[in-house]
């Protein structure tokens, strides 16, 4: 499998990767190996360039658009798209899962590839195959049965046996566990130990420790785009691995002052549970309560998966599953809400993708900020365009979006400037609490600071600020007080001078 002069030559091998984007460098100088017969883990931050190496392994981001090297089994790789890295004996499986819900599991383990016979597709040797890789993983699961009626971690396992169907020597797995129950992240990783026990070399993504350091072999940190450490896992500390994910001072990005002293309770949050749509038994938000006051900003912090989204959308009327809980904003209380009920209650959402669920990209300035306030510039059905054209201009003014007219399609502006606009058509609204996912992200550190700044601005007029980010500086940075999100749950919470990177991080993991 590798190389006759070792057993410890790497299978798969990058060196000195730098990917860039746009205005991005995405990885500056990555080297990662992997050998036969191993777990290796791969970790970071969110946004550390962990998707951007796989894909770089994998030909994704094809041989030619980065610089650096990929050896496989010893010789240079220029894989130049999936099919390529397949064909060599790479498989790669994605947090998405790619399984067609209403085929079978035999079908699905042996899609684009089915066995022929006499010019017509051989289903007796398809179920039969299907059964027999099944058997090798010694997973118990009815090749005949559609897709759609497995759970979760079981069309996890479909997608890793289609994998492997064909002696995949290299298996890449990002965050496998993500969306499992506890039961199946125990199954998939004593299946994961038995492929190591084979010879397969597994890459495994994972922002679970405590996963990473009962199954890891080696453990590589990935933080802003380099590999900054790599040692055996027995060589690790859990500590030592959150001091290398998180290894970069709050103080680089310029932050706001702490506000002083908060008023009364603006938003209170009662054991609110949504279940999960898909996963019979399974919670995205389980038994969750805080508050939120007057003049304050309170940062949630957690991992990708951890349930941070849901609870924004959930107290803005649009979970993701059915819930229970009690929402509270002021004295208003909320009951199995809408979003224009939470509107009207003084919620104010601004989406982690503002160009997709926070603006109408092809609209002007104009129309975008003054979108969710039509119905008060209207009199008898008509709106009021010199009102609405006053009001929208004085908020633009009064956010300092650089626009060259109030008329100019929100899609030409830089993203710092329309994320200001997206907070302008909520501000006009005089919210009593702000609901912020992703403020900055896809910003430059000038916009951000910006961005910081207002924020901070808003809470000392009296607005409560709830805040999801993954920019874990950004947490600490702008947040009054840290609630942790872990799984679904609220496991920890913080007053700001408590809340370390390493207390956070640990507390996420």
């Amino acid at each position: 499998m590798g190389s006759p002069s070792s057993a410890h030559s790497p299978i798969l091998e990058a060196r000195n990767i730098v990917k860039e984007f746009p205005g991005v460098r995405a990885l500056d100088g990555v080297s990662f190996d992997l050998r036969p017969g191993e777990i290796h883990a791969l970790v970071g931050e969110n946004g550390a360039g962990k998707s951007t190496l796989i894909k770089t392994l994998i030909g994704e981001h094809p041989y030619g658009s980065f610089s650096g090297q990929i050896l496989f089994r010893g010789q240079p790789a220029r894989f130049r798209s999936l099919h390529d890295s397949r064909a060599a004996g790479i498989a790669a499986v994605h947090q998405e899962l790619s399984v067609v819900k209403h085929l079978t599991v035999a079908e699905n383990i042996f899609l684009g590839d089915e066995p022929v016979r006499l010019g017509r597709v051989d289903w007796d040797a398809i179920f039969r195959h299907a059964e027999a890789v099944i058997r090798t993983l010694g997973v118990d699961i009815d090749v005949r049965t559609e897709v759609v009626n497995l759970g979760i971690g079981e069309q996890q396992l479909v997608e890793i046996t289609r994998a492997l169907r064909r002696s995949t020597p290299v298996l890449i797995l990002d965050e496998p566990t993500a969306a499992l129950a506890e039961h199946e992240v125990v199954k998939l990783l004593g299946i994961l130990r038995e492929l190591r026990s084979r010879g397969i070399a597994v890459v495994h993504i994972s922002h679970k420790l405590d996963e990473v350091f009962a199954l890891a072999d080696r453990i590589t940190v990935l933080r802003d785009g380099r590999s900054v450490a790599c040692a055996d896992t027995a060589q690790w500390t859990r500590d030592k691995v959150v001091e290398a994910m998180v290894g970069r001072p709050v103080s680089e990005i310029d932050m706001p002052v702490a506000a002083g002293r908060p008023g009364g309770a603006a938003l209170q949050v009662s054991g609110v549970t949504v279940a999960d749509p898909d996963v019979p038994g399974r919670r995205l938000l389980d038994d969750v309560s805080f508050e939120v006051r007057a003049g304050e900003i309170v940062g949630i912090a957690g991992l990708m998966g951890a349930g941070r989204t849901e609870l924004l959308r959930t107290l803005f009327g649009v979970a993701p599953g059915p819930w229970q809980g009690r929402i509270r904003v002021g004295d208003f209380e909320l009951r199995q809400h809408s979003p224009r009920q939470a509107i009207a209650a003084g919620l104010a959402l601004v989406p982690e993708d503002r160009k997709q669920q926070g603006l109408v990209v092809m609209f002007s300035v104009l129309e975008n900020i003054s979108m969710a306030h039509l119905r008060e510039f209207c009199t008898a059905g008509v709106v009021d365009n010199l009102r609405e054209f006053n009001d929208g201009r004085r908020q633009a003014e009064t956010l300092d979006v650089k626009t060259p007219s109030v008329h100019a399609a929100v899609r030409t502006l830089s993203g710092g400037n329309q994320q200001k606009v997206v907070l302008g058509k909520w501000l006009l609204k005089q919210p009593k609490v702000l609901l912020l996912d992703e403020p900055t992200r896809g910003i430059d550190v000038g916009a951000k600071s910006e961005i910081h700044r207002l924020i901070r601005r808003l809470t000392d007029t009296g607005m409560a600020v709830l805040m999801v980010s993954s920019e874990l500086p950004e947490v600490l940075g702008l947040s009054d007080r840290v609630l942790v999100l872990r799984e679904g749950r609220l496991s920890a919470e913080f007053a700001r001078a408590d809340a370390t990177p390493e207390a956070v991080m640990r507390a996420a993991t």
